[in-house]
């Protein structure tokens, strides 16, 4: 059948413990409900922009970067402010390149610009100068909008609408959600109204936290588990079993009298055409010495790197002086060799930039290793200082390192002392601009003897019971174990999950819910270098 709905608001499991849908299952479900285009929109970030992007693209489906932002409340609070209530909500779709730029300036403010004591957010102000290229849905019953009628304002509803389209102007949406709540039945009409009244197009979304109305217990337990709650609990965070990845007929029924809301969540797809690819990797220049290229400049520090190793490492006082011509000839033609390809590749500034650093560590007597992988087969990294073996001495093969015929970046593995590798890491910062340099977000996720023993803790199961059957996992720190896998491989596990209601009830949850990312960490010791702010490259956290 041809596209008549496409879901607006999905939330995928980068929306960390909230979101249970993995982009591989968005793309299955998105096929099986044949929808051609699907967007994500995570919780006041873009950790998945990348892998749902290339990933829906490969598959043939069009995929809508967005986020679900979290943003102040116009009535006073401001970035940074010590004390300030729960944000409202809006949702924003990236139309083309300049909106995904945008996007990625909004979602770092978010992170890097709240204050520690406050809840992620961006500014009304900020939205005003970031709001090109970008469509915003006003958020239903937690937007701003729909708070204002909540409350009774309607004054203050339509002032801030009409803040939102001086901004945004055709690119604004009035959002009607329909999940059975008694927040959304009671300002359907004062939303309906407000559309009607300043001529904005309405558009229906269903808040996607999951695949299918039977995954809802687990999810259910996610948000236990991500707020240290039970599920016994009446009074915490919850969703209805309605916020499932719903099928094109499900959603048509749903507003069968609001047919336009439907038609405009096709319409906003077909207004949507970015899409986000890898790109080559971007080095800030190193500044030399003497106005020198980097060309020039790594040429000169090989040489004179040369001369220095060759003296202290390799030439002996029983060598004569013809043996000293013949060791360093034979040297020189690998070196030469090395930075023919290099140079030609492109990469002077990227062993500049290692380096420099690396001798700055070592001019402050912190302990670097001398080098591991196959970056010790470079005789340019060797008379660097980037590496302290030599590898004509050991064989060691340079196309190991880095093959000619198959461009990729050269990798180091290179080992800092680690009660002193964050002074590495500053200095790096100051070099280069702190807003330029940033360190690698890691997910850390829900591994099986994990996700049992945090599924146990949310159903009150007492904690030596959930302990023995965690322990019939097997321990592979190296290759985990998947529960699935667990349940192949050991008949004890199979016996409690069949023969304990309890137990089987937790293994089921367990299983929906493994592999799903529970929160963000910062990686130890990689780092991201960049030739301008970084927010203008990739979304930052903090």
């Amino acid at each position: 059948m041809p596209e008549k709905f496409i879901h607006l608001r999905v939330h995928s499991a980068y929306s960390l413990a909230q979101g249970a849908i993995k982009i591989k299952d968005l793309i299955k479900w998105t096929k099986a409900h044949n929808m051609p285009a699907v967007a994500v929109t995570d919780t006041s970030n873009l950790f998945g922009a990348l892998e749902f992007s290339t990933k829906m693209a490969a598959e043939g489906i069009q995929p809508i970067i967005g986020c679900q932002m979290a943003i102040a409340r116009p009535e006073g609070n401001t970035a940074g402010s010590a004390t300030m209530e729960e944000p409202d909500q809006l949702v924003l779709l990236v139309q083309n390149e300049r909106g995904y730029l945008n996007l990625l300036k909004l979602a770092s403010k978010a992170f890097t610009e709240s204050g520690d004591e406050n809840p992620t957010h961006i500014t009304y102000d900020q939205l005003e100068e970031f709001h090109e290229g970008l469509i915003c849905l006003t958020g239903g019953p937690k937007g701003t909008i729909g708070r204002y009628f909540a409350e009774g304002q309607k004054d203050a509803a339509v002032a801030i609408c009409d803040r939102l389209y001086k901004s945004f102007g055709d690119r604004l949406y009035i959002e009607l959600l329909r999940h059975g709540s008694v927040d959304e039945a009671n300002i359907e009409y004062a939303l309906l109204d407000l559309a009607y009244d300043k001529n904005i197009p309405i558009v229906a979304t269903n808040n996607c936290y999951f695949t299918t109305r039977d995954m809802h217990e687990a999810h259910d337990a996610l948000l236990c588990i991500a707020g240290g709650r039970y599920v016994i609990e009446e009074d915490r965070p919850k969703v209805t079993k309605e916020h499932y990845f719903k099928s094109q007929e499900e959603m048509i029924d749903l507003f069968s009298d609001l047919p336009e809301a439907i038609e405009n969540t096709v319409q906003i797809a077909k207004r949507c055409s970015y899409l986000l690819k890898f790109r080559d990797p971007i080095l800030p220049r190193f500044e030399t010495d003497e106005g020198r290229t980097e060309d020039e400049e790594m040429i000169a520090q090989a040489e004179n790197g040369l001369t220095w190793r060759l003296e202290k490492y390799v030439y002996t006082p029983e060598h004569s002086d013809d043996d000293k011509a013949e060791i360093r000839a034979k040297y020189e033609e690998r070196l030469k060799y090395e930075l023919d390809i290099l140079l030609q590749m492109g990469f002077a500034g990227y062993f500049l930039i290692v380096a420099d650093f690396i001798q700055w560590a070592k001019d402050q007597d912190i302990p670097v290793g001398p080098g591991r992988g196959s970056g010790a087969g470079s005789l340019v990294a060797w008379v660097m200082k980037i590496t302290d073996l030599d590898p004509i001495e050991f064989d060691l093969l340079f196309e190991r390192f880095l093959n000619p015929e198959r461009v990729s970046m050269p990798d180091f593995d290179i080992d800092f002392c680690q009660d002193r590798r964050e002074e590495v890491i500053k200095y790096v910062q100051n070099k280069y601009g702190r807003d330029r340099v940033a360190q690698i977000i890691t997910f850390g996720k829900l591994q099986a003897r994990a996700v049992v023993r945090d599924v146990g803790r949310v159903l009150q199961i007492s904690y030596g019971y959930v302990d023995k059957i965690a322990k019939m996992i097997p321990s592979n720190p190296a290759n985990p174990v998947t529960l699935q896998e667990a349940l192949d491989q050991e008949p004890d596990l199979r016996a409690a999950r069949r023969n304990d209601e309890t137990v089987g009830k937790l293994i089921d949850i367990a299983l929906k819910l493994e592999g799903l990312y529970r929160h963000a960490s910062t990686h130890a010791a990689g780092i991201v270098i960049g030739d301008r702010p970084l927010d203008e490259l990739v979304p930052l956290y903090k």
